[in-house]
């Protein structure tokens, strides 16, 4: 298996290792000289095992290349990331999700290998598990592995319940992961349990998080801020210090993305961030989103006109920019706003809170007294 990979990278190219954040930009005849060297069995050139040895503590020196690097081809898209909804089933039920339906469906095996396969051609390098809860998929681990293989910088977003799995825990060992990050929803039963509205979910996340850390199976916490634990914020920040290797805090919540309000209702009024201003994004033209179906969207929040990779395959990708970019476009009571460069949300998540009647002053500038 490899240790290291070379990839392609937008206009740039990247050197990296699973399991961590450090990284090495490689001067383009650099990248040339992995890839000739790859497809002549060649050993490792002395410069490669002189940054491997200095960033990453690695002895590849004269060994086969192939043996220790996966050399990434350059790719016609120029994705690099991509989030994959695998399922959207879930053993939490908790009031503050986003997602308008979390019913457990999805693609066969056999068709999740060749979506993987897909998103490897499109040049997506950092691939996001997400759900729904993507660890109780049946064909979670199987999808996981395959991804790795394909030299996949990988992200498990998850609610940790399923972290104390001895299979799961010698995964991400045996193939570490770049990123899990765990949803925090409280630091008791009462209040973790009431927002996920299922009995003993906190006690299985901390037993996930336990398992992980004796693992060393190194995790990042995201706090989630609502009513249900508004009053407990230090307490879960110090659960995040404790089990965690870095943390966020989450106190916007979102309509669902189809625009039903119900999770406006667990807001914390205290903890919404009024400060961050959105900045453009790259969606649909670096990145993009894939359901348990392979539909596959400019993002999270953006589902308009989904495109069919199945039965489009990647050919179908070139029409994501356009319409990512129509999603973008202000309309509706966005239309002709004078204040909208200093807007915290981008236009497909401010339409979910329009069709979701939110106040104002959840989403918009003009609910803190800003005037058009």
């Amino acid at each position: 298996m490899h240790q290291l990979i070379a990839s392609p990278q937008q206009r740039t190219h990247l050197l990296a290792r699973p399991g961590t954040k450090q990284g090495v930009q490689l001067p383009i005849a650099r990248y040339e000289e992995l890839a000739h060297a790859a497809s002549a069995d060649a050993l490792v050139p002395g410069w490669l095992a002189e940054i491997a040895r200095t960033v990453w503590d690695l002895d590849i020196a004269e060994q086969v290349l192939t043996e220790h690097v996966l050399v990434r081809p350059r790719t016609a898209l120029g994705y690099s990331r991509a989030t994959w909804e695998i399922n959207k089933g879930c053993n939490f039920n908790c009031e503050h999700c986003y997602l308008a339906q979390r019913k457990f469906e999805g693609l066969p095996l056999p068709d999740k290998i060749r979506l993987i396969d897909m998103l490897r051609d499109a040049g997506v390098l950092w691939l996001q598990f997400t759900g729904g809860e993507p660890t109780i998929d049946r064909h979670f681990q199987s999808a996981y592995a395959h991804a790795w293989r394909q030299g996949m910088l990988l992200e498990i977003l998850t609610n940790g319940s399923r972290l104390h799995q001895w299979s799961l825990l010698e995964l991400l060992t045996l193939m570490p992961p770049h990123k899990v990050t765990v949803s925090l929803y409280g630091a008791t039963e009462e209040a973790a349990d009431s927002l996920t509205r299922t009995p003993g979910s906190f006690r299985r996340v901390m037993r996930g998080l336990k398992a992980a850390r004796e693992s060393g199976v190194q995790v990042e916490i995201a706090l989630i801020i609502t009513q249900h634990n508004a009053h407990q914020a230090d307490a879960m920040r110090e659960v995040a210090r404790v089990y965690g290797t870095s943390s966020s805090e989450y106190g916007n919540i979102s309509p669902t993305y189809d625009g039903q309000p119900d999770p406006l209702a667990t807001q914390a009024p205290d903890f919404l961030d009024r400060s961050t201003v959105f900045g453009g994004c790259p969606a649909g033209h670096s990145f993009f989103h894939v359901d348990p179906f392979a539909m596959a969207t400019m993002c999270k929040v953006g589902r308009e006109h989904p495109i069919d990779l199945m039965s489009a395959g990647l050919a179908g990708l070139t029409a994501l920019p356009a319409i990512a970019d129509g999603q973008m476009l202000r309309t509706g009571g966005c239309t002709g706003c004078r204040i909208s460069g200093t807007c915290r949300v981008c236009r497909p998540l401010a339409k979910a809170y329009q069709a979701a009647e939110a106040p104002l002053n959840t989403y918009c500038q003009h609910g803190q007294g800003a005037m058009a």
